[in-house]
């Protein structure tokens, strides 16, 4: 029986560079963006807010990021997913953190996820858009 098993995470290196890239595309996109990267267990390992980026957007980038590494999917991805029956959406969405709308993907390298990024602040193409830019600067893949 194996007792133990290896857990590859994201860096904090890494996931500063990730924020500062979503922030900065949210900036030519005319919105404040905020951005937030978990690990893979779902812990904030960074998170930056763009000067009037919407307070209670924090959260939701937070939940994003959480919800994208919890599931290993983008969070559009798990809202497909689980759209039916009802019961199943509404049960899941119901669940503390969990976000069943745009702007979280998981970071996956070498086909792990070994994070997650979510971006809240502009509509859910921006979301997206920003959350993407962060996973481009550092080299990763958004899974899915």
């Amino acid at each position: 029986m194996k007792l133990i098993v290896p857990a590859h995470s994201i860096s904090d290196e890494a996931a500063h560079t990730a924020v500062a890239a979503a922030v900065a595309r949210g900036r030519e996109l005319g919105c404040a963006m905020n951005a937030a990267v978990v690990d893979h267990g779902g812990n904030l390992v960074a998170f930056l807010r763009a000067s009037g980026a919407f307070l209670p957007s924090i959260a939701i980038a937070q939940d994003k990021a959480y919800t994208a590494a919890a599931f290993g999917m983008s969070t559009d991805t798990l809202c497909r997913g689980v759209s039916e029956p009802a019961v199943l959406r509404d049960g899941i969405a119901a669940r503390p953190g969990v976000v069943l709308f745009g702007g979280g993907f998981p970071i996956v390298v070498e086909g792990q996820v070994v994070g997650g990024i979510g971006c809240s602040g502009g509509s859910e193409d921006h979301d997206r858009a920003c959350a993407q830019a962060g996973i481009t600067a550092i080299g990763a893949s958004p899974g899915d």
